[in-house]
């Protein structure tokens, strides 16, 4: 069974690829895309993609701390935060453009954090926690935005199945509901600091069981967290132009609700995924810019870490290939000494 998931999965994720192409084509069908993209790149002030630059090495940084705080939870602090940062911005490079993040991350980390004496186990649990912190970064973010714009909900209304009545599709897209929604978020990260507080008994996430935290590892969530959520979100916001932008807050909602179809759909880096439920997400705004904005988050958040990380991966596995050769050269040299003196012994 495990063997036919393996083909399954990157199958759904390719069809999900091919499905959001074709939608895409129909979205855009007939319009010469070409000249409008480029000036929608040049209406872009020079202040934005500064801004939207500035955006992305927050989103990073933010992640360099989700590891730095799982490593914190194991009582492990004799990794240096240059390591660290290094292992966390080829893991989230690699995994934000390969998709199936969970299990790309966790094969990325293992590489790196082993070399550091780390066991299996307790690099599980470090993917654990860092997904469960990008989760309450989620719920955090994504409740304060649908109490503050309940709104933005029913701007998903198309996503809805045509065969749901339409009294549920109205409430399903009310926004009451998008409050009840975003005050329930929130109250379940509340509940997270409660047991953290009380040191209540263990979660059980991803297969993992997770003792919860020091309400001082909580706090380094609830900041990290949101924050690599708002720099990524931001990398849009200042791409868009000023005509039809819904505002920061609109933007931040339709951002999570895109990035988390992206990742459920399996799809290398989301592609095409996360375009299409963003674009169907902002009929107010003009198309060309929304779509100007989402390939400069692609090329700033995806691409060009991707870029900066392949060096980093090959620069450090010829270090270990060097390690394997020299430790396997000296184990050689003194298997060679221990026979010449048995030999000389005889």
């Amino acid at each position: 069974m495990k063997r036919n998931l393996d083909y399954i999965w990157p199958a759904l994720g390719f069809a999900a690829v091919l499905v959001s192409f074709w939608l895409l084509y129909r979205q855009f069908q007939g319009q010469s895309l070409g000249p409008q993209l480029v000036a929608a790149f040049r209406a872009i002030p020079p202040s934005h993609y500064l801004l939207a630059l500035a955006s992305t090495v927050v989103a990073y940084v933010a992640l360099a701390f989700y590891d730095r705080i799982a490593l914190l939870h194991l009582g492990v602090s004799n990794i240096s935060w240059r390591f660290v940062a290094a292992c966390s911005f080829t893991t989230y490079a690699l995994s934000h453009n390969i998709g199936a993040s969970v299990v790309s991350g966790a094969m990325v980390r293992y590489r790196g954090y082993s070399s550091k004496g780390l066991s299996a186990a307790q690099i599980a649990m470090l993917v654990a926690i860092t997904s469960l912190t990008f989760v309450l970064g989620e719920a955090v973010v994504g409740g304060v935005a649908l109490v503050l714009r309940p709104q933005a909900l029913a701007q998903l209304g198309e996503f809805l199945p045509s065969f749901l009545p339409s009294f549920l599709s109205t409430f399903l897209t009310d926004s009451a509901t998008a409050r009840i929604i975003g005050f329930a978020l929130l109250a379940l990260v509340a509940l997270y600091c409660v047991g953290s507080v009380l040191r209540l008994p263990p979660l059980t996430l991803f297969g993992a069981r997770i003792e919860y935290p020091h309400w001082e590892i909580v706090l380094r969530q609830l900041i990290a967290a949101p924050a690599e959520i708002l720099g990524a979100a931001g990398i849009i916001y200042f791409a868009l132009p000023d005509a039809g932008n819904p505002g920061f807050i609109v933007v931040l909602a339709v951002f999570i609700v895109s990035f988390s179809a992206a990742l459920a759909s399996n799809a290398p880096g989301g592609l095409g995924v996360f375009e299409l439920v963003f674009l169907k997400s902002m009929p107010g705004a003009p198309q060309d810019g929304v779509l100007a904005a989402l390939l400069l988050w692609r090329l700033l958040y995806l691409l060009l870490p991707l870029a900066l990380a392949i060096p980093v991966i090959m620069g450090f596995e010829e270090r270990r290939l060097a390690e394997a050769i020299l430790h396997h050269h000296h184990l050689a040299e003194e298997q060679a000494e221990i026979h010449a003196k048995s030999r000389a012994h005889d």
